[in-house]
């Protein structure tokens, strides 16, 4: 990808999953890469050993660098320390990919107050206040950038029993929005990217099982579940020069699911 050799990105939760394939592609497209982890350092340490192999292909000639960033970012001093600590190792930061999510299941009239909160706290606090250091970081410096936010199908398709996530990735849509017009005439671009079904540790509840992969795949026009790679790909198009004129935009990447699957055969309304 055109732009990317020598920029320096920061990709929130990225011990693992599409979080972890991010700061692996970014790393082989040439950019320093600052990863982030709240509790899995394994993980994270994992995800660095592969960034290298990838970057490194000629270990002396390799410029590119990884540094592990260890911060919980619904905390604003997390968020806060995740991108200083960034930028006092790298001396910039370009690039800020908003990963870190979490979810949980219950019928909506169950759900706990402190699980309604964590959940918007680390999905949409979290990624707006990273977003604001990365915003005023770049400002400051007068530097163009590239914020994208790892939002979901669900920004835009019901989640019954998941409502605090639906709501969490509808308003990170609208932050994208938002941003996007806010900062474009200062070089900063805002983008998304809304995952469909992906192959992760965290789906291993259908991925490991034949039936339940089956029926989550029969809801997919292309048939299948995507991968990590794929996400990360598109995340490393947007970044990218080759994206210079995208921003404001939400890149679903679902083998066809937000395409409404049930209506694939005509019916009569």
């Amino acid at each position: 990808m055109k732009g990317l050799t020598g920029k320096t990105a920061l990709v929130t939760g990225s011990s693992s999953g599409i979080g972890q394939a991010i700061a692996v592609r970014l790393a082989e497209e040439g950019c320093n890469v600052a990863i982030n982890y709240r509790s899995d350092s394994d993980g994270a340490e994992d995800t660095r050993r592969q960034a290298m192999e990838k970057a490194c292909k000629d270990v002396e000639a390799c410029g590119v660098k990884a540094l592990l960033v260890q911060g919980d970012v619904s905390k604003e001093a997390d968020a806060i320390a995740l991108v200083q600590q960034t930028v006092d190792y790298f001396g910039q930061l370009d690039i800020l990919v908003n990963n870190a999510g979490v979810q949980t299941e219950s019928p909506s009239e169950a759900i706990e107050a402190d699980s309604f909160d964590w959940v918007l706290g680390v999905n949409l606090r979290g990624s707006y206040l990273c977003a604001r250091e990365a915003i005023q970081h770049l400002l400051a410096h007068s530097r163009p950038g590239s914020i994208i936010n790892i939002s979901s199908v669900h920004e835009i398709i019901p989640r019954p029993q998941y409502l605090s996530y639906a709501i969490s990735k509808g308003g990170m849509g609208n932050m994208t929005r938002t941003l996007a017009l806010e900062y474009a005439a200062k070089g900063i671009r805002v983008n998304g990217i809304g995952p469909g079904a992906t192959i992760t540790p965290i789906n291993d509840d259908w991925t490991d099982n034949l039936d339940k992969k089956a029926e989550v795949e029969r809801h997919i026009p292309m048939g299948r579940a995507g991968t990590s790679e794929e996400m990360a790909a598109a995340v490393a198009f947007l970044a990218s020069d080759e994206a210079a004129y995208i921003t404001g935009q939400t890149l679903y990447i679902d083998g066809g699911l937000t395409l409404y699957a049930d209506f694939r055969e005509a019916w009569s309304a």
